[in-house]
């Protein structure tokens, strides 16, 4: 997810941290979450374990969160390069190279860094807070790009909504720590960030935020009609003068389309998503595009056991493998 303000804000407002009471006066078994904030970063976390290990962990968080955006901005213009190969590049800061990370196995796309961003805050601040701390559970929550730590015994209970506008949950998983799940992620032509395709919400669970986060752009880009006249684009630098994507037309409108379209748009995604999981970048994809639906999941990932309700019929498992090179090969095929 693109963050196109990080240059702007910087330089006066300062980050900001509270604790939300989240039940804790009525239920004193519950834990306080912490809010952290700077700028266009947004972040609920939330932590299980001993009220002095959590305690100690959201200090760690805090003292993380600190100079996060301004050694981001400080490389912004280097962050927008894209990334051409997947050679070394240098960056300042543990989160500059978790973006970096993430990209380069999607280096055929071009793709800048800041694609990353949001889900790369969310894998610092969570590995800043394990660090020395005994927690069952660690949640980072930016914007709706979501890291996640599970010790054994624990699970975390995860709504996939329809569309960015919506919060109406077609799915409801429940994620355990032995299904390689550190990061879920969900990009749309209605978020926060410009998009390329159509569709209502893409939901990405990958090993870690930042690539989920990454996935689900890509896929949601995927998710197009890119010659009708039902979709109405603009240059992105139209809408954010700042932006990455340049004049990259982007959707900022979708009349209804047929089903036959519906689908055709879905089954585009669904393509790009079978090859992330079979190259074991991603675990699942939900995709979504008024009203219909697909999910596209790692041979790995025993989905009956992760969805509690969705409609099997739109289910459709990666059972047949496809090589490096055959995701190499399509990669070239969309621009991001």
């Amino acid at each position: 997810m693109v963050c196109t303000s990080v240059a702007t804000v910087c330089a006066f407002d300062p980050p900001q941290a509270w604790l939300l009471d989240a039940g804790v006066s009525s239920n004193p078994r519950l834990q306080p979450r912490l809010h952290l904030q700077q700028g266009p970063i947004d972040l609920i976390i939330a932590a299980e374990g001993s009220p002095t290990e959590v305690r100690k962990a959201y200090r760690q968080a805090t003292l993380a969160f600190h100079d996060v955006l301004s050694v981001l901005a400080a490389q912004l213009p280097e962050l927008r390069k894209p990334l051409l190969d997947d050679g070394p590049r240098t960056v300042n800061g543990d989160v500059a190279a978790r973006m970096v990370a993430a990209c380069r196995p999607f280096y055929a796309y071009q793709l800048t860094p800041m694609i990353a961003v949001a889900g790369s805050v969310a894998d610092y601040i969570c590995n800043a807070m394990l660090a020395g701390r005994c927690l069952q559970k660690v949640q980072v929550n930016n914007g709706g790009d979501i890291a996640l730590s599970l010790n054994a015994g624990s699970s975390c209970l995860i709504g996939i909504n329809t569309s960015l506008q919506s919060t109406t949950h077609v799915d409801t998983i429940t994620i355990h720590p032995d299904e390689n799940i550190g990061g879920v992620a969900t990009s749309g032509w209605q978020g926060r960030s410009h998009s390329l395709g159509i569709a209502d919400a893409v939901t990405v669970l990958a090993p870690n935020c930042a690539s989920a986060d990454t996935a689900a752009t890509l896929v949601a880009n995927a998710v197009n009609l890119p010659n009708s006249k039902k979709i109405t684009r603009r240059p992105a630098m139209s809408l954010s003068p700042d932006s990455d994507l340049g004049n990259r037309l982007v959707t900022v409108d979708v009349a209804v389309l047929t089903t036959s379209e519906r689908a055709q748009a879905l089954e585009a995604g669904s393509r790009l998503a079978t090859c992330f999981c079979d190259a074991g970048l991603v675990q699942a994809v939900y995709l979504h595009l008024q009203g219909q639906s697909r999910v596209v999941t790692s041979p790995s990932l025993d989905v009956a056991n992760l969805t509690h309700k969705s409609n099997r019929a739109c289910v459709k498992h990666c059972q047949v493998a496809t090589s490096n090179n055959h995701f190499q090969h399509m990669s070239p095929t969309l621009t991001a």
